[in-house]
């Protein structure tokens, strides 16, 4: 949307809330005594007692009593989910420890392509009250994509008929990073209409966060137990993190055949805005043990103001209607996903405490590692004022724009009051045009050089940790502005050798059978799906593909009881390269001496699974399962790293020999697991009392290329598990929420590399008003995220810390209104 259309819809929403308030003319004296926490979470397990396949579900109500910030933290509550962040935020989303590549999501069942590379979704680019319910499906049926190889995770939005007549609801809260003292915000305006057949729903959501991000990195090396710091790496980040999300939806339910016609728009953004000051101190002779005096070194300065930035925009025109005793849902989509990441960097070298005509001058240190996240480094000198022999400039830039025509019709014949008989087809045609990291290297104006310190703020860190650097804060937005006066300054544009240029078309076609029967029900059903690729790479290289995918499943559901049920369920999937994997291209890098290509003969991941589910229903909504799950996995897609000579992607580098890092098919892949789940409500300890809980226990591996050997897939956490507490009475509803998972292997940076446990407390207390106001209910509350001020450990191949990063808890207050 463009933002008239956005400012347009503000006032919409605000025209539906003014007439819908005015036409209250008195306060209604009402005695509120429900259980929204409760009757949520009963909907959310009655929606999984009545399904065909094993899934969870989570109700927008739910979502709104936590203090979730995006959709992975409302995910990461359901069982066998995990979470992977970005400097403390939910961004991924690991589905009983499957790579976070294997999980689809979607609107309202059209599923969205991820805007960074074409399949990976990241969940933090989309809001959680935009959601009317979250429907984790852990088995797919043949009417979900097959890219769906770990769950598929369809977001239902609000509708205008979800109630009779105006409604609106506003969200609004403010509060404060605890580390550097950044606002946290909260706006949602949602507002409708329906009568008469016709419908109309407006809604605008702005969420942002500043924070302070506290980082240390580590080289150390680990010979016999024997620790050698070779490096080590002192970082504070300035980040801003914003998403924004607004939509509009006309719809007509019309009688006889035709039951609705809608259109849909969809528009979401994500925005991380970073500033980093960074030194990188360098051993000249390193010295085993943790503790070291009078060492000689040299430093290194990076100073960054950078942006990393993502939207999805859908728009859908869709028909429902009936006719011959066949039911017809029909619907075309548009989908523009764009991606950018920007990293303009002013980059100095060999940083020495003075010349002298004998040569430089290294800086003497004294350090303390015996509290590894904690480095302590003393210097005989003020870094800020080190003399800098090399002065670069660096620019990593990476775009992708997705343009997609997704064209969906599902179709669905009773065969009687138990059976129901539902094929249907999708075509999607994708286009996606951009780049890998792509980076500029490039010499830093002259003049420049000496007015970088003018830009020093003498602000000290805020830190979580000790700044025995003293390090202090550049005015990075008004050095990058500086810079780009100059025309030395990256031009944010993609080599030849880095480009992406992909077209996709997925051709699919399905068929199902649904029965209930006298001692459960079942679904069988198969899904072909066939794919035609065009992979333009560098020097006018074209490389085509197709291949096609017969995907079968079954779902058979035992009532042992009206109370206890078993699932049982066997599906297949298959899973695509990303488009930077698959791309026809290299990147150089010269600083690192390291070049990044994609493969464009790369095969689709292809999976196999059984699932196994026992589940108990109490009669006060309560419910306690089990349930095992095995997948197998072949042609796993992972990063492997080689040496080759250089001179065969830059000439003038012959016979270097640089890191080469690619994308290989590894073999018999697999991840298996149990999880445990319990959600009571202890209304006989205590009235509105309540408790759920679950854990999750999994092994991965998968067997590498060229006998590279055994190892497991990312994201696996041998152990997963959520506990929460709530109490509900009195018009006051609050939460308390734990999580923990177990070290896994993450695939951002470097595959070899894996994060340690991880731990998050987080809370939140609402009180709703007992009378209404203007007509509505309104609650105030406030929410508490980490409230345990985690710092996350990564850690190396070799077993040694490589880096641990801080940020505070946060709190945010505000209130809610619903008419």
């Amino acid at each position: 949307m463009k933002p008239s259309i956005k400012m347009s819809l503000v006032l919409s929403i605000g025209l539906v809330a003014n007439t819908a308030i005015s036409n209250e003319l008195a306060i209604e004296e009402v005695v509120v005594t429900g259980t929204p926490i409760k009757q949520s979470e009963m909907a959310s397990i009655d929606a999984k007692r009545t399904a065909f396949n094993v899934l969870d579900a989570i109700s927008a109500d739910t979502i709104g009593r936590f203090p979730d910030q995006n959709l992975a933290d409302s995910l990461g509550r359901v069982p066998g989910i995990a979470i992977e962040r970005d400097q403390g935020q939910a961004r991924y989303v690991n589905l009983r420890g499957a790579p976070f590549r294997y999980t689809a999501i979607a609107f309202n069942g059209i599923d969205i392509p991820g805007a960074e590379n074409g399949r990976i979704p990241r969940f933090d680019s989309f809001p959680a009250v935009i959601t009317k319910k979250l429907t984790v499906n852990k088995a797919i049926t043949a009417d979900m994509p097959g890219e769906a190889v770990a769950g598929f995770v369809d977001i239902e939005t609000h509708s205008p008929f979800d109630n009779e007549g105006f409604t609106i609801a506003l969200d609004t809260g403010f509060g404060e990073q605890e580390l550097g003292g950044g606002d946290v915000e909260k706006l949602n305006l949602r507002g409708g209409f329906s009568g008469d057949g016709f419908g109309i729903l407006a809604f605008y959501s702005e969420n942002s966060r500043s924070q302070v991000t506290d980082n240390r990195e580590y080289d150390l090396d680990n010979e016999a137990g024997q620790i050698t710091i070779n490096e080590l790496d002192y970082r504070s980040y300035f980040v801003d993190r914003s998403d924004e999300a607004y939509g509009l939806t006309l719809a007509y339910q019309g009688g006889g055949s035709l039951r609705e016609v809608a259109l849909t728009s969809l528009y979401s953004e994500f925005t991380d805005e970073e500033q980093r000051n960074q030194y990188v101190f360098e051993f000249l002779a390193p010295q085993p043990g943790l503790r070291g005096e009078n060492m000689p070194l040299q430093l290194t300065r990076a100073l960054e103001d950078g942006i990393y930035q993502n939207s999805t925009s859908s728009n859908t025109l869709s028909a429902d209607f009936e006719t011959n005793d066949f039911e017809f849902d029909v619907s075309y989509s548009r989908i523009e996903t764009e991606f950018v990441q920007n990293l303009p960097i002013t980059y100095q070298l060999a940083g020495f405490a003075g010349l002298t005509a004998e040569g430089p001058v290294p800086y003497i240190g004294s350090y303390d590692l015996s509290n590894i996240t904690d480095p302590i480094l003393t210097l005989n000198g003020d870094p800020t004022d080190a003399v800098f022999l090399a002065n670069f400039g660096i620019g990593f830039y990476s775009p992708l724009d997705q343009e997609v025509d997704k064209f969906k019709i599902d179709v669905t014949r009773n065969l009687s009051d138990r059976a129901s008989f539902k094929f249907g087809f999708q075509l999607d045609q994708r286009q996606a045009t951009g780049g890998a990291n792509t980076l500029a290297f490039l010499p830093y104006p002259e003049s420049l050089v000496a007015e970088v310190n003018s830009f020093n703020t003498g602000r000290p860190w805020e830190s979580n940790t000790t700044n025995s650097i003293g390090g202090t804060y550049f005015d990075n937005q008004g050095l990058d502005r500086a810079w780009q006066t100059f025309d030395l300054y990256p031009s944010g544009s993609v080599d030849d050798s880095n480009v992406i240029g992909i077209e996709e078309d997925i051709i699919a076609g399905y068929a199902s059978l649904s029965r209930e029967t006298d001692w459960g029900s079942y679904v069988l059903g198969a899904r072909v799906e066939q794919t035609d690729v065009t992979n333009r790479g560098m020097e006018s290289y074209i490389y085509t593909t197709e291949f096609t995918h017969f995907l079968p499943n079954a779902h058979i559901n035992f009532d042992f009881s009206e109370a206890l049920k078993l699932r049982l369920s066997a599906s297949t999937g298959v899973n695509r390269p990303t488009y930077n994997e698959w791309r026809a291209s290299a990147g150089i890098n010269v600083v690192d001496k390291e070049i990044s290509g994609g493969n464009p003969t790369l095969e689709a991941e292809e999976s196999f699974g059984f699932d196994a589910s026992l589940e108990y229903y109490f009669d006060n909504g309560s419910l306690v399962s089990a349930a095992a799950f095995t997948r197998s996995i072949d042609n796993v897609i992972y990063a492997d790293s080689s040496t080759v000579d250089a001179g065969a992607f830059v000439s003038e580098f012959a016979g270097e020999q640089w890191t080469y890092t690619g994308f290989l098919n590894g073999s018999d892949g697999s991840f298996s697991g149990v999880e445990l789940n319990a959600v009571v409500f202890a209304d006989a300890l205590l009235p509105g009392l309540g408790i759920s809980a679950n854990v999750t226990v999994g092994d991965s591996e998968f067997e590498r290329a060229n006998n590279g050997g055994t190892v497991g897939l990312p994201g696996t956490s041998d152990m997963i598990y959520n506990a929460a507490i709530f109490f509900e009475d009195f018009g006051i509803s609050a939460r308390v929420n734990y999580s923990w998972r177990d070290q896994w292997i993450s695939p951002i940076e470097d595959p070899e590399e894996y994060w340690g446990e991880m731990t998050r407390v987080d809370a939140q207390i609402m009180y709703t008003f007992p009378s209404k106001v203007g007509g509505g209910d309104l609650s105030v509350y406030a929410n508490f995220n980490n409230l345990s001020d985690e710092t996350d450990v990564r850690f190396a191949g070799n077993g040694t810390v490589n880096q641990s990063e801080s940020y505070g808890s946060h709190y945010l207050i505000g209130l809610r209104f619903n008419y």
